[in-house]
């Protein structure tokens, strides 16, 4: 049985953490994504900035799932 209380705890996550960070992150990845052409160094950093904009949509996953944060 989803316990509802877990519904507003990754509400409150993602209101407040996972929305200012995807948008950070969201706007350097295009930047950075670029440049890995000419930099092929740069690839993990476009590989970790694609995870912090895609944090938004695993928060709202977790928060339909109603799944607990550990």
């Amino acid at each position: 049985m989803k316990n509802p209380l877990w519904f507003i705890v990754w509400l409150i996550v993602l209101i407040i953490i996972a929305f200012p960070v995807a948008a950070f992150c969201a706007g350097w990845y295009i930047l950075v994504y670029a440049l890995t052409v000419c930099i092929p160094g740069l690839s993990g950093l476009s590989d970790l900035l694609l995870q912090g904009a895609q944090f938004a949509h695993y928060c709202a996953q977790a928060m339909m799932d109603c799944r607990s944060l550990c």
